[in-house]
């Protein structure tokens, strides 16, 4: 249960957020950010045990009978994205309280931002897959509202549905994959799939399972072709720019990938798929963001390659490559959480985010210059910053890559100093050069906009200088958790002179050159872009989904063409088609019946009922064939009284009569025909039709009681209706205790009939005119 509660606990805090709202107003913010603060303390608390090899379940059945439970499941990976996604969030909801102040929907947006901590701790902590799943696609639901949530603008209604589609697709797919998983082992509980990996891997299943978690992987975390969605994302409050990048959706997917890797890993498709893709969109991601003028788009592109490399240090899958990943993930989320918050902050203060309208910045804000450069020291990859020793060991790990070495050695270094230059863009451009007019007159932002990029930014520097203070108690146990045996390694600030030092100085060296140069650079790279590269994936998939709304449109004026007699031919003829097929695949039978012992009565009856069928058919009245068809179910009800069960023929009765009138009271306001009947060769058609359909129907009947394919369920009906229920009359019991839902909703449509009735009854047609 101490697993739960902490999803339990964000999802009733989301509920009175609203009145939280109402009581505290602009101090909203702050008071929520003691949730996941407490929560990051929460989870503190489990690194001991975590450290030394124990882990944490909860389970209760949900879905015994398909093997789906609500269960979660702790240890070291799920507890350092825990600790991120609280420690993150209480920064977040701090910088939060006052950013939206003033806001006028800011209870709104606490509300769906403490869901969204909740859906994304749901989703790290599940231990069964589906139930993964419910939280993975409520972090989508989550995201498409805070994304569209200034929805007056037609930008960021795009960009959220963009967002959703995109999500929400990779989501279906995952699911997918996850129902074939299922198939091969038997259950969803992460737990248990994680030690079949020799299972899964050598099912004929396999191939497809990966291609469904990729999908579902690459689109939840911007990979390419599917990375324009979070550039577009930026439309949201920079708080949530700030949560989404640092800490929650976009590394949703990264989370899955690490997570499967005991169970999909180890295979060439995985690995060279994941190389490949992470690699590509490292790559595009880099050289997109030094294209850009848009603080936040920049950002948003260095996160998408960011992405890419942490998708590559799966793929290639060594102890020292997943090591790589794990450190350079907390890296990231620290000077990328930091940077966002810093944006929001000059865009609050000056009015604009645009990197040509800003400079100089430095003299009138000299803590945010600080800040921000000691955060993009680690983000370049700079000693003695976290960030420094993150790219060293990934240099290592590329180095050490068996055969693919020489292949990533390039793209890996030429991303890199792209993202040196990057770094030394931003900050010159924000806070040193010529000092430029803003549409506010900046100024110092307040204590709660700081306290985040100063914390993380500090924390950074300290994390580099005593980089044990990370890994002993965070990493070690998530790289455990992936590699299943025990982690062992130290890193430190210096390594000595080698060759990944050498790397580093290269590419420190080339990505200033590149920003001493970017005056030239840049113009040339964008004219290529328009001249080249002109594909903006953004407006190509709206172009698609206009294409297909309008392909359905078409398609849709042709099927639902709104004639309600040759939609009722299509499911008749349709439905009979499909029975006379099963009924030939399952062969024939012996049609053993007498009729010589069937009572007079009983065959009057029936003979009454062919004739009212007749009159129905051919008469030439409305009023003739309603009576007719009144007579027809009556007749049935007789011999249902005949046969004993009295309370289906007063069921049929109440029916036949409510039909009756309805029938009555349509006809007498139905206008007179426009001709007299139908073609004949339309009164023919629809004699097929209804000789196929009624003739489907017949012999279907007759196949049902002379053919048992399996024992019928009348015997345990019989055995069980007084035992169990109590109850002697064995219809009722069938329609009260062992069919009790279907009669309920039987009765509510009696009971929605009977209001219709009323309302016909009471309908005054002089008013309805008026």
């Amino acid at each position: 249960m101490e697993l739960v509660l902490p999803v339990i606990i964000s999802f009733i805090t989301a509920v009175f957020v609203p009145l939280l709202n109402k009581i505290a107003g602009n101090k909203t913010g702050y008071l929520l950010a003691l949730l996941p603060f407490g929560l990051f303390v929460y989870f503190l608390s489990f690194l001991g045990p975590v450290n030394n090899g124990e882990f944490a379940m909860f389970s209760i059945p949900w879905l015994a009978l398909l093997k789906i439970n609500f269960s979660f499941y702790l240890d070291g990976l799920s507890l350092l994205f825990a600790l991120l996604v609280t420690g993150m969030g209480a920064l977040v909801f701090l910088y939060a309280g006052y950013y939206m102040k003033g806001y006028p929907l800011r209870g709104r947006f606490f509300l769906y931002i403490t869901l969204f901590m909740g859906a994304m701790l749901g989703l790290v902590l599940a231990d069964n897959l589906v139930t993964m799943f419910l939280f993975w696609e409520l972090t989508s639901v989550c995201s498409f509202l805070l994304i569209g949530f200034n929805h007056d603008k037609p930008e960021a209604r795009s960009a959220a549905l963009q967002s959703l589609l995109i999500t929400v697709f990779g989501g279906l797919a995952l699911l997918a994959g996850i129902i074939m998983l299922g198939m091969i082992t038997g259950g969803y509980e992460l737990s248990v799939l994680l030690t079949q990996g020799d299972l899964i891997r050598n099912h004929s299943l396999y191939l497809p399972v990966i291609m469904m978690f990729f999908l579902g992987a690459f689109t939840k975390s911007a990979q390419f072709p599917f990375h324009f969605w979070l550039p577009g994302a930026m439309q949201a409050p920079s708080p949530v720019s700030a949560y989404l990048h640092s800490a929650t959706m976009v590394k949703a997917g990264i989370y899955l990938l690490a997570r499967m890797s005991p169970a999909l890993g180890g295979t060439v498709i995985w690995q060279y798929t994941l190389i490949l893709v992470g690699s590509v969109t490292m790559l595009v991601g880099a050289y997109l963001a030094l294209t850009q003028t848009d603080l936040k788009k920049i950002l948003a592109y260095t996160t998408v390659g960011a992405l890419g490399i942490l998708v590559l240090m799966i793929g290639i899958g060594t102890d020292l490559a997943i090591k790589a990943m794990m450190i350079f993930l907390v890296v990231h989320s620290m000077y990328k959480g930091s940077l966002f918050m810093i944006a929001g902050a000059i865009d609050k203060m000056t009015g604009t985010r645009d990197i040509k309208e800003l400079g100089g910045l430095y003299k009138v804000m000299p803590i945010t210059t600080f800040a921000t450069l000691l955060t993009l020291f680690s983000m370049a990859g700079l000693p003695p910053f976290l960030g420094f020793i993150g790219k060293e060991i990934i240099y290592d790990a590329k180095i050490q890559a068996p055969g693919i070495a020489g292949f990533l050695l390039y793209p890996v270094v030429t991303a890199n100093l792209i993202m040196v230059a990057v770094a030394m863009i931003f900050g010159y451009a924000l806070f040193f050069g010529k000092r430029k007019e803003t549409p506010r007159k900046p100024a110092e932002p307040s204590w709660p906009l700081l306290a985040g990029p100063l914390l993380l930014a500090v924390g950074s520097m300290i994390m580099g200088i005593f980089p044990n203070l990370l890994t002993v108690p965070f990493v070690l146990p998530a790289i455990t958790a992936v590699h299943a045996v025990p982690a062992v390694f130290e890193i430190s600030l210096w390594h000595g002179f080698n060759f990944v030092l050498l790397l580093s100085l290269v590419t420190i060296g080339s990505g200033i050159l590149l920003f001493m140069y970017r005056k030239k650079v840049v113009p040339f790279l964008i004219r290529i872009n328009k001249r080249f590269i002109n594909v903006d994936f953004s407006s190509v998939f709206n172009r698609i989904i206009h294409e297909f709304l309008h392909f359905s449109l078409r398609h849709t004026a042709v099927i639902q063409h709104g004639y309600h007699r040759f939609y009722l031919m299509i499911i008749f003829l349709v439905s009979a088609l499909l029975v006379w097929f099963q009924l030939y695949r399952t062969g024939f039978w012996e049609f053993n019946v007498s009729l010589s012992s069937a009572p007079f009565y009983l065959i009057g009856i029936c003979m009454l009922i062919v004739t009212a069928t007749i009159t129905a058919v051919f008469t030439l009245s409305r009023l003739v064939a309603i009576v007719s068809l009144g007579v027809l179910g009556f007749s049935m009800a007789l011999i249902f009284v005949i046969y004993g069960a009295v309370d289906v023929a007063i069921t049929l009765i109440l029916v036949e009569t409510l039909i009756v009138i309805l029938f009555v009271m349509i006809v007498y306001h139905l206008p007179q025909y426009i001709s007299n009947f139908s073609k004949p060769a339309s009164r023919l058609r629809d004699a097929i039709i209804a000789l196929v359909f009624g003739g489907s129907m017949t012999v279907l009947v007759l196949k049902a009681e002379f053919v048992r394919i399996s024992p019928p369920i009348s015997e345990y009906f019989m055995k069980n209706s007084l035992v169990e229920a109590h109850g002697r009359n064995i219809v009722n019991v069938i329609l009260v205790d062992f069919r009790a839902l279907d009669t309920l909703g039987e009765s509510i449509v009696l009971i929605v009939a009977a209001i219709g009735v009323y309302t016909l009854l009471k309908l005054n047609p002089k008013k309805r005119q008026k």
